[in-house]
């Protein structure tokens, strides 16, 4: 009896919703769409929630509001060549995380864990290739409601070994979404009325605090103050599904090295 060999649903529901979520935060506090913000004009927009102050004596970036502050950043974030995200997301079937670099080439590679569920590792070589492995835990939960003989075959033939599939192929479309860094980053645009606040650091790197509220939601970027103005961390809170995203590796090598071929299961077919 042959395994089956498609991706997991619970793995493609998995990067949907941390491109959603992903998506939604940066939309929140992304570039300004009011007139009159621009650098060092010492003006607010007017429209509903923009409170940013004009300057702020002193500190990092005193002559920008704080909607000019998140468009520098999230300009130098899409055009990043590479990065790394490491990303908590909380959700109503329980927590998701992720660990993913990615680059504008099409290299990446990663982990994604749904709650006890199981961790899914993923390596994208290049543009075109994939090659996905799930853990123990994820097979037995993929695998539950099957007879003990297709769990067995499932797991005799997945268990620490690679599924190849084409980025074409619809299975894997949803699961290399994360892996898409143009289009990701894409959705970085839009939103209004970010407010200063404290000065911290993100890894190591100095950062600026700016926030913007939503209802009950809070959303928080981190903005290098040093170098290049990357963002650093978008947080919401108060939301039904909390996340927090570290940015981190701008410019850096991705690692997508192919798996050796013994570790690959063959191509169906």
């Amino acid at each position: 009896m042959r395994a089956p060999r498609r991706p997991r649903p619970v793995v493609t529901a998995l990067a949907t919703a941390l491109c959603a979520a992903l998506a939604a935060g940066a939309a929140a506090c992304g570039p300004s769409s009011t007139t009159g913000t621009g650098a060092g004009t010492g003006t607010t927009g007017t429209g509903p929630g923009t409170t940013s102050p004009a300057t702020t004596p002193g500190g990092p970036f005193a002559d920008l509001t704080g909607d000019r502050i998140a468009d520098k950043a999230l300009a130098a974030t899409r055009n990043a060549r590479s990065l790394t995200m490491d990303v908590s997301l909380t959700t109503a079937d329980g927590p998701i995380k992720a660990y993913v670099s990615a680059d504008t080439g099409g290299k990446c590679s990663g982990t994604m864990t749904v709650g006890t569920a199981g961790t899914a590792e993923l390596i994208k070589p290049d543009a075109t290739t994939a090659y996905v492995r799930f853990d123990e835990a994820f097979l037995r939960e993929e695998s539950k409601g099957e007879s003990p003989e297709v769990q067995a075959a499932v797991l005799k033939e997945l268990k620490g070994r690679w599924t190849k599939m084409a980025v074409s192929d619809p299975d894997a479309r949803d699961m290399v979404e994360l892996c898409d860094l143009k289009r990701l980053l894409s959705a970085f645009e839009g939103g209004s009325g970010a407010v200063k606040g404290a000065e911290t650091t993100v890894g190591g790197r100095k950062a600026l605090a700016l926030t913007e509220k939503d209802g009950a939601e809070t959303y928080t970027l981190h903005v290098a103050t040093e170098g290049t103005p990357h963002l650093l961390r978008i947080a919401t809170t108060g939301g039904e599904e909390p996340m927090t995203v570290t940015f981190s590796g701008y410019g850096k090598p991705v690692t997508a090295r192919v798996p050796a071929a013994k570790d690959v299961v063959a191509p169906a077919g």
